[in-house]
Parts: C-alpha cells; sequence; structure tokens
C-alpha cells in the first residue's frame, strides 16, 4: 500500500506559471479545478499519471490544491497538535446524502414495508440482515470464518469455538450495543463499552478491552508488515476523544445551523477520526465502524441496520487503507476519505434496495403458490413467514432458538410452528448434537409428498 506523497503548495503558482510557461497557460490552467473532467477528486498519487508531459508536477498540483482550499469546509480538528481537517462536497458524496436521505430513514421502512405488503414476513428477512455487518466487520479484521458457518453460529446461539467466531460474536453483539444506546450521547464510557463488548475474551492481553492505549508502539501495518499509520502520541489522548465526543455531540444539522453537515457526513468523519487516533491496542476498526452506525441510528436512518458497509470493505480492503493515507498525506483533506465510504454507502444501498424488491417478488409467488396448492389456509402466520424465508434461501436452516429471536416468541411456540411445518412435508429435521435442525424441503419433493 505505497502510495506518492504529494509536493509542497507553491502559493504564487499563477505568477510562476505566467512568468515562466507564458505559451502553457492553457495547459496548467485546465488543472486549476477541484476534480478531473470527469468529475473525479484526485489525489496526487493518483492524478500525476494524468498530467501532460512538459508540465511541472508541483505547479499543476498547487493549482488544483488552490482551486481545492478555496470550497472546501473546516470539520474538526485531529491530532498532536491540533491540525484542521477539512473537505469539499463533491457530486458523489451529495449523490450519497440524497440516497441516505431517500432510502434509510424509519419512514423509509415503513414504506418498504408496505411495499411489500406482509411486514411480518419482511421483519424476519430484515433480523437475518443485522448479522451481515458485524460478521464481514469480523472479516475484514481476519476472522478466517465464512459467512454461512458465521451466520449459524449466531442464529443457534452457539458457544464459539475458536478465537475467529468469538471476534464474529463479539462484533455482533457490539453493533446490537449501538442500537441500543443509540438514544445516548457519545462519551468516552461508550467508547470503552463498544470496546469491551466486541474484543472481550477474544485475547485481552493483545486488546486490552476497554482500555485505551498507554504507549506509542501501537502502529498500522500493511500486509508486508511496513508501517503505513503511526497514531498521534497517548499522551493527552483522552483530551483529543473528549474534543471528538464534544464535536460529535453538537448539533450540525439544524435548518438554522450556520457550519451545517449532513448525518451520514458527520458519521464518516467519527469513523475517520477513531481509526486516526487509534485509541486502543487493537479492535479500532470495529469500533470505528460500529460508532459509524451508532451515530446513524441516533439520527434515525434505522435501515442502517440491515445495510453492510463491511461487505464491500473488505473486498477492497486496500482501497480502504488508501483513502486514509491520502487524506493524512495531504493536509488532513477528509474529502478522499468521505468520497471512499460515500462510493461503498451508494453501492451497499443498492444491494438493499435489490434484496428487499426480491423478497417482495418471492413474497408474492410464494403466495400464490400456496394459495393454489390449497397449503394457505392449513399454515398459521408464523408458519407462513419462515416458509417464505426458506423459499427465498436468506436462511437455510432453522432452529428453535434462532425462530424464537425473529419471530419474538416463546421457545415452544417455535418449537411448534417448525413441527408443524414437518407435520405438514414442507420440512425435514435432523438432529445435530443436542439441536434439532429444521430445512426447507425441495420443492418437487413437497409436490410429491402433497400429491402422492
Amino acid at each position: 500500500m505505497n502510495i506518492k506523497i504529494p509536493p509542497a503548495v507553491e502559493a504564487n503558482a499563477f505568477a510562476t506559471i505566467t512568468k515562466n510557461y507564458p505559451d502553457k497557460l492553457e495547459q496548467y490552467f485546465e488543472f486549476y479545478n477541484p476534480m478531473d473532467k470527469k468529475g473525479r477528486y484526485l489525489p496526487y498519487d493518483e492524478l500525476r499519471h494524468r498530467i501532460d508531459s512538459g508540465l511541472d508536477h508541483k505547479l499543476v498540483w498547487s493549482l488544483t490544491k488552490l482551486s481545492r482550499n478555496r470550497q472546501q469546509t473546516a470539520l474538526i480538528e485531529l491530532g498532536e497538535p491540533a491540525t484542521p481537517c477539512g473537505y469539499m462536497l463533491t457530486p458523489l458524496i451529495q449523490k450519497a446524502v440524497s440516497e441516505v436521505d431517500r432510502n434509510t430513514t424509519t419512514a423509509s421502512l415503513e414504506w418498504i414495508s408496505s411495499k411489500v405488503g406482509e411486514n411480518s414476513q419482511l421483519e424476519y428477512w430484515l433480523n437475518d440482515l443485522i448479522e451481515d455487518e458485524s460478521i464481514s466487520s469480523s472479516q475484514l479484521e481476519g476472522a478466517a470464518t465464512t459467512t454461512q458457518v458465521a451466520k449459524e453460529l449466531i442464529k443457534r446461539n452457539r458457544k464459539p469455538r475458536s478465537e475467529d467466531e468469538r471476534m464474529i460474536v463479539g462484533n455482533y453483539k457490539m453493533m446490537l450495543h449501538a442500537w441500543e444506546m443509540r438514544d445516548q450521547p457519545l462519551s468516552l464510557d461508550l467508547i470503552t463499552e463498544l470496546h469491551k463488548i466486541g474484543v472481550e475474551g477474544i485475547d485481552d492481553d493483545a486488546y486490552a478491552p476497554g482500555h485505551f492505549r498507554r504507549s506509542n508502539t501501537i502502529h498500522v501495518v500493511n500486509a508486508d508488515g511496513a508501517i503505513v499509520h503511526t497514531p498521534p502520541s497517548c499522551e493527552n489522548l483522552e483530551n483529543r476523544l473528549q474534543a471528538i465526543v464534544a464535536w460529535a455531540n453538537s448539533n450540525h444539522d439544524t435548518s438554522d445551523c450556520s457550519d451545517s453537515i449532513h448525518p451520514v457526513i458527520k458519521a464518516i468523519v467519527l469513523h475517520f477520526c477513531i481509526g486516526y487516533e487509534h485509541p486502543f491496542k487493537d479492535g479500532n476498526g470495529r469500533v470505528a465502524r460500529a460508532l459509524f452506525y451508532w451515530f446513524m441510528f441516533k439520527k434515525d436512518f434505522s435501515a442502517f441496520r440491515y445495510i453492510a458497509i463491511s461487505v464491500l470493505l473488505k473486498k477492497a480492503p486496500v482501497q480502504y487503507g488508501k483513502s486514509y493515507l491520502h487524506t493524512e498525506t495531504d493536509q488532513m483533506d477528509l474529502t478522499y476519505f468521505i468520497e471512499y465510504q460515500a462510493g461503498i454507502i451508494i453501492r451497499a444501498i443498492d444491494k438493499f434496495k435489490q434484496a428487499y424488491t426480491s423478497a417482495a417478488l418471492q413474497i408474492d409467488q410464494f403466495n400464490v403458490w400456496l394459495f393454489t396448492s390449497g397449503l394457505y389456509k392449513k399454515l398459521t402466520d408464523k408458519q407462513r413467514m419462515v416458509c417464505q424465508v426458506a423459499k427465498s434461501g436468506a436462511t437455510t436452516q432453522f432452529t428453535s432458538r434462532n425462530v424464537e429471536k425473529n419471530l419474538g416468541c416463546s421457545y415452544n411456540t417455535a418449537s411448534a410452528v417448525l413441527n408443524g411445518l414437518v407435520d405438514l412435508k414442507l420440512f425435514k429435521k435432523t438432529k445435530e448434537g443436542r439441536e434439532w435442525v429444521y430445512v426447507m424441503e425441495d420443492k418437487d419433493q413437497i409436490i410429491k409428498g402433497w400429491t402422492d
């Protein structure tokens, strides 16, 4: 993860170009723009490959930076000594803001439910998505567990058997805590609580659950072991974190606010702050992403319970890391990190929309099949929910415990639901250890069982 450090900005770039390169004024001035011709906010590491031969790279970069500085908005100060951080509202960031506003509020979830038409079935499907972020966030940090195994671990409430599985369960509990604490203001206690819940019992010596680091030997390294980030000194760490807390708790999203910041931008910046300050010995990335979600929950963007950004981040971890480095090496210009996260959020929302559209279609198709087969009137509402989820493929294996959790019913009711489906020849069950596992029969087998 090597990047080219930007050259220093020449404040008198215009005068230098006019004096020394009058025949190339037009070529140079094309770069007096925050973005390139395709609307991209490129870091120097990428822009340098698009500079015409014969042009001075330092002067070109100076023009680009001067145009960006004129349009930047101040956000927060980070580090020791305190360094101002700013950003520019690019078209990509504006698109992310629009997508978040239109598709992820609590009101949006209610609209989705009305569109699907089967609120209870949708809730079961949504509950299955809650696990995705905690699983993918752990995998991003190195948990070597497949998504299917991780889902079954959570659904069955099975005791973790390895460090990787403990990481998955810890992250899942941390995300639940972020949701439960959404009405609370940010505090150092909340940050340490999230860390403790997320990492306790994995490797307590390596993580020091719930305790801020007390040394300056913590570094972020790349896949080759090379240091790519050294956090600010542990001295005054808590004071710097308290300043971040105060900023997060300040109101930046009212109509009469002079320094308005949309909640999704603020949540992304909070994510960056924790990653940059690196307050813990380990587990900082998980806490940073959990705080992003906590802030979105707090601002009533409830659909983020079911939108997993880490699913996409883990597919390109190098780009994720570079978005930090481009910011740190370019005068703490947070636009790079915000833009990268904005692109991830747009894609994650698209996946969410595709999933609920597919769920709506699956529900309609399955209900038609149930009705025409005569099975519909034989099923309870809860049995229809379980059947629909199984038919959609969102979950393939069911236990009384996970049905109890997802349907919000008693264990005995959940068992009756599943055993009733077995009696109706829709499901089959097998014993795994001390637990019964239920799986939907193949559709052809169901039809054969009802026609024989």
